[in-house]
């Protein structure tokens, strides 16, 4: 041991440089923090000197001692740790062919009830579901068929029942539990299932699993189908739940339930069968009455402008109550040469305003018709000129 060998210190953390000595037994070593601490020369061993021989040899003297340290220290019975480890070697191996051991068994026709949380989408607290109508073939060939899905596109369980209606008679076709975020199929039909499909209907409640959620509405949606779609491509369109285009009805958007068509026949009839003497009946509520400047009279003849229910009317029910107002309003004007009356029909399939052109070519001969301003009031609209 001389001055710049390097010690590490045995009864404690750490060591250091030996920078001198301070007589026989005392060694004096600065640690890595440049402090100068006096120890007892047995108390440190040099682990780095110039004399490698010397160095070496504390070091095997120090292992050796420490090894004989864990023996004499740690012993089971009479036998110390390093014997039980030479003897475990010496054992031979086990083969797996001792009779008197036993070994579990998996069973694997156990039912796996592990079910992964269910993953909640941000924005999905809101109840949205569809009933969809995804073809088999976009181009809709003669032999299409069309898978019918149920959608829940929201962070809610549905317990759903899906029907088909003839009539006042219901088919459950399907009943079960949609998880979040996810669809469900429940039928395949041709083209000749859904010409005798008419109605659907969809009923059921939301509800969410081992945590509190708010309150929704029950379900009852009922949806009137119009099986002539199903031959025209523009029907079906891209949306986020299929990869081709697909035809969705909603069964309730935004914790909204859609309302089915309800029509009152009674409030029908009796509108139809009383004779409108002024302006507030020809129209509804609508702008009807001769205006006082040069500016044409609108008269807008949707359905929902001029009916608050429309509670069970039948298409034709509809057509002829727009054309009793049509009518009406040229009977109203008659007397008012030069008046112009825009009438607001829609673009739809035409069937309304090929009704109003037939009663103009046969009925109201003398009164001139145009395709009214586009600008103005877009497609859909009539534009009649009282001579």
């Amino acid at each position: 041991m001389k001055k710049g060998d390097t010690v590490r210190f045995l009864n404690e953390t750490g060591g250091g440089k030996i920078t001198g000595f301070s007589g026989k037994d005392i060694v004096l070593v600065e640690d890595q923090d440049g402090f100068e601490i006096p120890f007892r020369i047995n108390e440190v061993v040099v682990i780095d000197s110039n004399d490698h021989s010397l160095a070496k040899m504390a070091a095997l003297n120090i292992n050796q001692a420490a090894m004989d340290k864990e023996e004499n220290a740690i012993h089971n019975g009479q036998r110390s740790i390093k014997a039980m480890l030479n003897a475990e070697q010496n054992e031979p191996a086990f083969d797996g062919t001792d009779g008197n051991e036993s070994f579990d068994t998996p069973d694997d026709t156990r039912e796996v009830t592990f079910q992964a949380p269910v993953e909640e989408r941000k924005g999905g607290n809101r109840l949205t579901a569809y009933v969809a109508f995804v073809p088999s073939d976009s181009t809709l060939p003669a032999d299409t068929t069309f898978d019918i899905y149920l959608v829940n596109d929201c962070n809610y369980f549905l317990q759903l029942s899906y029907m088909t209606g003839e009539n006042d008679s219901w088919t459950l076709a399907f009943q079960g539990e949609l998880a979040p975020n996810t669809m469900e199929l429940v039928a395949t039909l041709t083209y000749a299932d859904l010409a005798e499909l008419n109605r659907l209907a969809v009923q059921g409640i939301a509800y969410k699993r081992e945590k509190s959620f708010l309150l929704k509405p029950t379900l009852s949606v009922c949806i009137k189908l119009d099986a002539t779609k199903c031959y025209k491509q523009s029907t079906f369109r891209d949306s986020d739940f299929f990869d081709t285009p697909a035809w969705l009805h909603a069964i309730v958007v935004d914790d909204e339930p859609v309302k089915a068509l309800q029509v009152d026949t009674g409030h029908l009839v009796k509108a139809m069968q009383t004779k409108r003497q002024d302006d507030r009946h020809v129209t509804a509520g609508r702008a009807a009455t001769v205006p006082r400047s040069n500016d044409p009279l609108v008269v807008d003849l949707h359905i929902d402008a001029l009916l608050d229910n429309i509670q069970g009317m039948t298409s034709k029910d509809i057509l002829d109550y727009q054309l009793q107002v049509f009518k009406d309003t040229l009977e109203t004007n008659r007397k008012h040469r030069g008046q112009k009356i825009v009438f607001i029909h829609g673009k739809g399939e035409g069937v309304l305003r090929r009704a109003l052109i037939h009663a103009l070519n046969y009925q109201y001969k003398k009164f001139t018709y145009q395709d009214a301003s586009f600008r103005e009031y877009g497609y859909g609209a009539t534009q009649v000129t009282i001579h």
